[in-house]
């Protein structure tokens, strides 16, 4: 059935998303997500709680600032997610022996904790290196910012050949297998690779073996003196794969690669005089007004900021208050106000109705006084 629209008819209002977008710099972020990707392997899921999109180009990095037994510590992770899920980024740590900060990591990090990242950052992105055809090389944990380049280029539906090659120890350490597969069966210009250094004993495994060297190369990309190169990976690993390129005549302005390891000097200067203006900042907002928001249902309360959201208040508290978009359109934070005045900045996931019985939107919701709040 076809409705006729007259002319006459106002045209429905949009209120613009009161969201902010992800600039270099240090943000406060908390965990939401661990997934255990393989044995000594994990991601870790991150949204901020007054939401920010995070936009990032793929490849890029972020710079971790963490208290471990006392003392401050910086570490760069490269991001594996793709800024096309933009209100949430991620990054894949590997357990490695005497890693102090990545199993620190693994060993305290969970759901609901938060810290403060700096970034993006980095040179080493798909976004400023464009090519019709691409090549990732990736060996272990490598494969992080060239899992994000692929992420982004699948969801986005780019006209962009590529070929992933990845090398692993053994079939048990292949990181993102099952998403490399479900790419490569879904789009015909996505072609995997996977090669495992050595088979254990009751591991299945009918793919190449061994190293990735000139033969496997030929076999596996035939054309890939034709295509721009991405590669990272272990120091090794990436001494080879220069070699094998340079030996066979590549043409090394098409070649780019990642280490990683220690977080680079300058990205430590930056985050470090910027954690300095936070606490300068943090100090200077102990005179501002706090208020006192009340949860009814467990008895608790908190001292919370004029800019805090009575979610993360919630949260601070070990309270679960379910929510789904953190800006304010699916309504799915909806609680209810029994006293006390809130700026709410939603995004039409709350009636008129509902506001005026004094329902609010927990995930975008700050107070203006003292708050009680049924749950």
């Amino acid at each position: 059935m076809t409705r006729n629209v007259q002319a006459s008819e106002p045209a429905p209002a949009f209120n613009p998303l009161n969201t902010r977008v992800w600039a270099n710099g240090r943000h406060q972020v908390r965990c939401v997500r661990v997934i255990q990707e393989t044995w000594d392997v994990r991601t870790f899921c991150f949204n901020a709680e007054q939401s920010i999109m995070f936009f990032f180009k793929p490849g890029q990095f972020v710079t971790l600032e963490l208290e471990i037994e006392g003392e401050q510590v910086l570490r760069s992770y490269t991001i594996s997610s793709s800024p096309s899920v933009p209100y949430s980024f991620s990054i894949t740590v590997k357990r490695v022996p005497g890693g102090r900060v990545s199993n620190w990591l693994h060993d305290n990090l969970k759901q609901h904790d938060e810290l403060a990242v700096h970034g993006p950052v980095g040179n080493f992105n798909c976004i400023d290196h464009t090519a019709e055809k691409m090549l990732f090389l990736s060996g272990g944990v490598g494969i992080t910012p060239l899992m994000s380049m692929a992420r982004w280029y699948f969801d986005t539906n780019a006209d962009v050949d590529m070929a992933f090659v990845h090398s692993a120890r053994t079939p048990n350490d292949i990181i993102f297998h099952r998403e490399l597969e479900h790419m490569c069966s879904r789009v015909t210009n996505f072609n995997l690779s996977v090669i495992c250094e050595r088979i254990e004993l009751g591991q299945a495994w009918n793919g190449y073996r061994g190293y990735l060297d000139k033969a496997k190369m030929d076999m596996v990309v035939p054309d890939f003196m034709q295509r721009r190169i991405f590669c990272c990976g272990p120091t090794p690993y990436m001494k080879a794969i220069r070699h094998l390129l340079l030996e066979a005549g590549f043409d090394m302005d098409y070649y780019h690669e990642e280490s990683f390891g220690e977080t680079p000097e300058q990205v430590t200067q930056d985050a470090l005089e910027q954690a300095e203006v936070a606490v300068r900042e943090a100090e200077d907002k102990k005179d501002e007004a706090t208020y006192t928001v009340e949860f009814t249902g467990s008895g608790m309360s908190v001292q919370m900021s004029p800019d805090e959201t009575v979610h993360a208040a919630a949260s601070r508290l070990g309270l679960s208050i379910p929510k789904a978009c953190g800006v304010g359109i699916c309504g799915t934070c909806k609680v209810l106000k029994l006293s006390g005045e809130v700026d709410i900045q939603h995004n039409g996931g709350i009636t008129d109705e509902d506001l005026a019985d004094g329902y609010i939107l927990s995930c975008c919701s700050t107070p203006r006084s003292d708050l009680t709040i049924e749950g």
